[in-house]
């Protein structure tokens, strides 16, 4: 009996390792299947700046068809980027095609060898785009299956069509994703109006060039951003468009009820950029020296003075710059208000009278040094409104 039993044991493990055997071998690709491979980058091409994908469908270790989709600058010196897309033929180790490229409209030519090299692959030979010859020799280039590159492919340009508030995006922060064949008459249709346009979305990158759609930045006052926005979704070539996140930080904002700051159904601006000033002055210990509230981006820019402590016997003066925003804090009707405010960047200059020394001020750009003062600031302005500050670990208003 008991020799019976450990018979039947042994069975039991033998049948679950050939399970698991049988398991393994259907989990790899069976040789001779046809599969697709990617590589996501030829190293080196172009000085590195290419975006090269070789998309190969093989069958067992034999391509049997190549397409390379290559994206580059127009000129070494240039943002602008074009881009061709060639059926490359399969001779052995050598891949050939010739095509147009999709900007300029320029021949291309394009001659590679392949070869394996252990478990990664060195291309060889020559790509030709116009006149321009560029010499490809790029070693140690690996493959990604399919679902790999297919992962790799999401690009998420930040835009939220109807946020339920302005704690992810920002509500100065605007964007628009346009077809290509649109982008220049939408872009054309901005001039004249009340909103800045960020340079570098202007600029066709690779993303966008495959996509067939362009993502522009803008930033404009919030109470005007919901109408841009709607405006912006019924023009010809536009896909989506909404809130992105901008310059508003979570952790240095407040969020305050609306009645006391209200001139009938507006904002008292006047009212409000005194407090703020006010608030600022104690904090930084300066004087208000200007103040500008932009009506495109609807920032605020404040500028405080106080004497330097570097060497008080020369009389130098610190100058603070401040930046801020006042927006509802969600889209549509609110009774709260949220107020940001930036780091304060310092410079330090000469403006006693007679002659001036001539300084070279370099902590505009180290923000490090002012953090010690935005603690107490932003205390001391969710005091003076009544506010609430952000609880990044619950996300939500305290």
């Amino acid at each position: 009996m008991r020799a019976l039993l450990l018979g039947l044991i042994g069975l039991a493990t033998m049948s679950s390792d050939v399970a698991f055997a049988q398991m393994k071998l259907q989990s790899r690709t069976a040789p001779g299947a046809i599969e697709t491979r990617y590589f996501t980058g030829i190293d080196g091409l172009m000085d590195g700046n290419a975006d090269a994908i070789l998309k190969e469908t093989r069958q067992g270790k034999t391509v049997t068809a190549a397409v390379l989709d290559l994206c580059y600058p127009v000129d070494k010196n240039s943002d602008r980027k074009d881009r061709f897309v060639v059926n490359l033929a399969v001779n052995g180790q050598t891949l050939t095609g010739t095509t147009q490229s999709i900007g300029d409209k320029l021949p291309v030519t394009v001659k590679l060898t392949r070869k394996p090299t252990g478990d990664t692959f060195e291309f060889r030979g020559q790509i030709a785009i116009g006149q321009t010859v560029t010499e490809v020799a790029s070693s140690d280039n690996s493959d990604i299956s399919e679902k790999e590159f297919q992962d790799t492919q999401t690009v998420d340009d930040g835009i939220t069509e109807a946020p339920k508030d302005f704690t992810e995006v920002s509500p100065e922060s605007i964007g628009v994703r346009v077809k290509l064949d649109s982008a220049l008459d939408f872009l054309k249709s901005l001039k004249g109006q009340d909103v800045e346009v960020a340079v570098n979305s202007l600029a066709v990158n690779c993303d966008a060039l495959r996509a067939g759609q362009q993502t522009v930045n803008m930033s404009v006052a919030p109470d005007r951003a919901a109408a841009l926005i709607e405006k912006s979704r019924s023009f010809p070539g536009v896909t989506a468009a909404g809130w992105t996140p901008g310059i508003v930080e979570m952790d240095r904002a407040i969020r305050f009820p609306v009645a006391n700051w209200r001139d009938g159904d507006k904002l008292n601006k006047d009212k409000l950029l005194s407090a703020i000033s006010g608030v600022l002055a104690r904090t930084l210990a300066a004087k208000p020296a200007a103040a500008d509230w932009s009506t495109t981006t609807g920032r605020l820019t404040l500028t405080f003075k106080r004497p330097s402590q570097l060497f008080p016997a020369l009389g130098l003066t610190e100058t603070a710059e401040v930046t801020g925003l006042i927006a509802p804090d969600k889209p549509g009707e609110t009774d709260r208000l949220m107020l940001w405010i930036s780091n304060p960047v310092i410079s330090t200059s000469d403006e006693s009278a007679g002659a001036k020394l001539i300084l070279s001020d370099d902590s505009s750009g180290d923000e490090e040094s002012d953090q010690k003062d935005d603690t107490a600031s932003i205390e001391a302005l969710a005091r003076e409104f009544q506010g609430q500050r952000w609880d990044a670990d619950k996300s939500a208003w305290k």
